[in-house]
């Protein structure tokens, strides 16, 4: 990454008062934890990823599709924040800043980290419901097995992720909307920009006028409106990029 790309970036999170960071798969790859179809592996590797996201998938085998998230559930457990998450969380803790994360990841390490998120698009792996009455139940359900039922109406939890077909959590969406709305800057990390309806929100950003600063290590659909991009990984550009100039 050149000097004169960082210190842009550093002129725009200067001036910003209202900031998004929105992030991606790219974000928690940096902690070891694997996108959705590279963790398609060991046990689970014969099966089509469509039978473990969609409704379909956990109409017809529910007991297998639980025992895939909680196990990733139990994974993501084992693995830490990492230098770029710190660096979100400590943005936030910055005086007349007002940072809101909205992100498609469903891990909680933003959480771990320190950063209240805003929205988490794409659900969470510890936000389990059940899938008749919608009662949210304690995190550390995600991980239990066998597959536990609603202790209100005793129909199936079900995990608290979002699957191909089903539309975004309304008050998520609704929030990310809002925080976008009001920013001033947006911060872009680790997303290929290519998942919808979730790319839209740094398209909007960047059709009102507000500027973008893109990180991440390889060029995505976000690179073409980008104001300033940071090519390398959250983790080193993150912190570098909160790095006070004298």
């Amino acid at each position: 990454m050149s000097t004169a790309g960082l210190d842009g970036a550093r002129d725009l999170l200067d001036a910003a008062s209202s900031i998004v960071v929105f992030t991606g798969a790219g974000m928690s790859a940096e902690s070891g934890i694997p996108t959705f179809r590279d963790a398609l592996t060991g046990m689970w590797e014969k099966h089509d990823p469509m039978t473990l996201a969609s409704p379909d998938g956990w109409a017809a085998d529910p007991d297998l599709v639980w025992a895939w998230y909680a196990d990733r559930a139990t994974r993501v457990r084992s693995v830490m924040p990492n230098a770029g998450h710190l660096a979100v969380a400590e943005l936030g803790r910055r005086p007349g800043v007002t940072v809101s994360v909205v992100t498609q990841n469903v891990d909680d390490l933003h959480e771990r980290a320190g950063s209240a998120v805003t929205s988490h698009l794409h659900g969470s792996l510890f936000a389990p419901r059940c899938q008749d009455c919608g009662r949210a139940e304690s995190p550390d359900l995600a991980v239990a097995m066998p597959r536990p039922a609603c202790p209100l109406c005793g129909s199936p939890l079900r995990p608290g992720v979002v699957w191909f077909g089903e539309p975004l959590p309304s008050d998520d969406w609704l929030r990310a909307e809002n925080a976008v709305s009001e920013a001033d800057l947006m911060i872009v990390v680790g997303t290929t920009g290519v998942v919808y309806p979730a790319a839209e929100l740094p398209e909007r950003a960047s059709a009102a006028g507000v500027p973008v600063v893109e990180v991440n290590p390889e060029p995505s659909a976000v690179t073409s409106f980008a104001s300033v991009r940071l090519a390398g990984p959250a983790a080193q550009m993150l912190p570098d990029l909160l790095v006070q100039r004298r």
